[in-house]
């Protein structure tokens, strides 16, 4: 694999309830290009990932999202799954390492629920993005315009649907990140 992502540190956040194959696949394919990650999560330990409503494989935290800035990294990931972004977008300190990419204008990919995450951190405004369908309302009622369709990138914020949309969603990732 190419090693485009060389030198550059990115983050995933996530917590209990990630959808497994959506925080392992970007995670594979972003090392396959060089990239470092970590894993940040509200707590020190492992995470529970879920295929979908069954529980699945642990991963290790490598920080605490206390422990990090956006300062730390290139570009931040946001897995979904339901129960994921759900905790995340109640965690102030998640929910202010995620503006933080805003505000410092670095690249953020999320999939599936997580854009609730990046509702809850006022970064949807005037922008278009796609999501889980069921997220259509919450998207344009934060003044978001949601679209139905594999992938979307919009200045940096790239969002897909579901797992179905990981072939699209990687390979804009890594276009991103190596922008």
């Amino acid at each position: 694999m190419s090693n485009s992502l060389s030198g550059k540190s990115i983050a995933f956040l996530a917590t209990d309830g990630v959808e497994q194959i959506e925080l392992t696949r970007p995670w594979q394919d972003l090392k396959g290009a060089g990239a470092t990650v970590h894993l940040v999560s509200l707590e020190s330990g492992e995470v529970k990932g879920y295929n979908h409503l069954s529980e699945a494989d642990s991963f290790t935290v490598d920080k605490s999202v206390k422990a990090v800035s956006a300062s730390d990294y290139d570009g931040l990931v946001l897995p979904g799954g339901v129960a994921n972004p759900d905790a995340l977008r109640m965690d102030a300190d998640a929910v202010a390492f995620i503006k933080s990419f805003f505000t410092a204008g670095k690249p953020v990919v999320a999939i599936c629920h997580a854009p609730w995450t990046l509702i809850e951190a006022g970064v949807v405004e005037g922008r278009t993005l796609t999501s889980w369908p069921s997220l259509k309302t919450d998207i344009a009622n934060a003044g978001g315009n949601w679209v139905d369709q594999s992938v979307c990138e919009d200045s940096g914020l790239v969002t897909s649907r579901k797992p179905d949309d990981l072939d699209d969603f990687c390979s804009k990732m890594l276009e991103v990140f190596a922008a």
